[in-house]
């Protein structure tokens, strides 16, 4: 049986829960069924829900509430979605207690190293002085922008390959202080901003900064990502499913 991913989900104005397609097929391309998640229905049909995904992918999309980290919200800091944080919070924790195989992409990345103990810039041009369009590019999703420099003998470096990685963005908040369980993966190479990391005592867990979703059809190291995540939810051992 081909294994099932979880996928998160936006919880969008007039409650409508919606994921762009791209990842969904990115995950079928690579051989896994994609599944979204419940947001807004009560902790044990989230936790029942959990039990019968063999791996899971979260998603981008809009800030995490700096509460979540110990701080006060900023005003550069984008709207907040605490229905989305709570499930999110649920999903991610169990997949660390449970060592499931895990990709977090932009914000799937930020609420990964926060949910592992670390915190955010709110806002990485008042921060750190970087112009917005750096990591929110105004070009199409498909065109990269800018290069991360991949950290030899990390997880990164075993799925992609590569020493640098061609890179969209569309985030204006980062990794601030990277969870203490995490191990660095890559860096901006323009600014240093941290844009991958994994914790390597598990099979699989991996936040990548870029959206690899709106590349995989044309770059294959976009779509390695998907395909090492889909592996890895095969290869874990199989709940029996009534």
């Amino acid at each position: 049986m081909k294994p099932i991913i979880g996928v998160t989900a936006a919880l969008r104005p007039e409650s409508i829960i919606g994921v762009r397609n791209q990842y969904l097929e990115s995950v079928t391309r690579a051989g896994g069924i994609p599944v979204l998640l419940p947001i807004t229905a009560p902790e044990e049909d989230l936790r029942a829900v959990f039990d019968r995904l063999d791996g899971l992918l979260i998603t981008g999309g809009a800030d995490v509430d700096p509460a979540r980290y110990g701080e006060e919200k900023r005003p550069e800091c984008g709207a907040v979605i605490p229905e989305r944080d709570r499930a999110e919070w649920i999903y991610a924790g169990l997949a660390i207690e449970r060592d499931l195989p895990t990709l977090g992409i932009c914000r799937g990345c930020q609420v990964l190293n926060v949910v592992y103990g670390g915190t955010l810039y709110q806002d990485i041009e008042t921060a750190l002085g970087v112009p917005r369009g750096v990591h929110a590019q105004e070009a199409d999703y498909a065109v990269t922008t800018h290069e991360v420099v991949v950290e030899p003998g990390t997880l990164l470096d075993a799925v992609e390959g590569l020493t640098e990685v061609s890179v969209n963005s569309k985030h204006h908040q980062a990794v601030k202080d990277l969870a203490p369980a995490l191990r660095l993966d890559a860096r901006s190479k323009a600014d240093g901003i941290i844009e991958s990391f994994d914790d390597p005592t598990k099979r699989f867990m991996l936040g990548v900064q870029w959206h690899p979703e709106m590349l995989s059809h044309l770059r294959p190291e976009a779509q390695a990502l998907f395909n090492a995540l889909v592996n890895a939810a095969a290869s874990r051992p199989r709940r029996v499913r009534s």
